[in-house]
């Protein structure tokens, strides 16, 4: 029998294969553009963008130095008056600095020598009698013993001499001419210097400073730019005879002072 058999129906399925093989190409034309694209995006984006740079830390500032005015400030509560009295009437007048926690006083020996009687007076106002505990007449040197203490009783820093150098600034503070706690700045000048004292002998292994200093001046603190006393002011150059600053000054190496001070008894100064 023969049978009406008309063209055979396409086959849906590979209909669609063939559709899929055609954009295929087309398909991967398009991916290929985009990975090139954000391959390119990334590319040149990172080339835009600026190196990542480590955050700066702030150095910390260095602690600025004292000035004058804070280190004169500092010393001036540890200086006194020293007045050498012969009967009634003072006969010599000096300067002096608080040495210990017991209230020892260092001074120059010259400023109190054969003193009959030896009056201090502390920054404050506080007037007393004194004595001398030790002496020494080469380094020109007086340990003094007050009898009484002010309320607030302010030692003095003390340095150390071995670490000082010409140039070093200093500053002196003491009562020159009779003008109360005085102060005058200047520079280390020499060290290991010679001088002559008073009485004529001679004074060895002195610090040489050229912050003015002048009768009455005797006996106070060669200060450093700490505040810390490094000597005690004992002469002044004095090529003229006329008694006045010529802009030499000398004094007594601290590490010294304190040995000749360090006599038997809790009131001599301590290093």
């Amino acid at each position: 029998m023969a049978t009406l058999d008309g063209p055979a129906a396409p086959d849906p399925q590979g209909h669609k294969s063939a559709h899929i093989r055609r954009w295929l190409p087309i398909l991967g034309v398009a991916v290929a553009l985009v990975l090139t694209a954000t391959i390119a995006f990334k590319l040149g984006s990172g080339d835009d963008e600026p190196a990542a740079r480590p955050s700066a830390k702030a150095s910390p500032s260095p602690t600025a130095p004292p000035t004058i005015a804070q280190i004169y400030a500092a010393v001036a509560p540890s200086v006194v008056t020293i007045t050498a009295v012969e009967g009634s009437a003072a006969v010599a007048s000096g300067t002096g600095v608080i040495a210990s926690q017991t209230g020892a006083i260092l001074t120059a020996n010259h400023v109190v020598a054969g003193a009959g009687a030896i009056q201090v007076t502390f920054a404050d106002g506080t007037r007393v009698a004194a004595k001398v505990a030790q002496a020494d007449p080469e380094l020109d040197i007086a340990v003094l013993v007050p009898g009484g203490l002010p309320e607030v009783l302010v030692p003095a820093v003390i340095g150390n001499s071995e670490r000082i150098a010409v140039g070093n600034t200093v500053l002196a503070v003491g009562n020159q001419l009779g003008l109360t706690s005085s102060a005058t700045t200047g520079v280390i000048s020499g060290l290991g210097r010679t001088a002559k004292s008073q009485d004529g002998s001679e004074l060895k292994g002195l610090i040489q400073f050229d912050a003015a200093v002048n009768p009455g001046s005797s006996g106070g603190p060669l200060v450093n730019a700490k505040g810390e006393t490094i000597g005690i002011v004992v002469a002044l150059a004095n090529p003229t005879e006329a008694g006045t600053f010529v802009g030499v000054g000398f004094a007594v190496p601290i590490g010294a002072a304190l040995a000749a001070g360090a006599g038997p008894g809790e009131d001599a100064p301590q290093q």
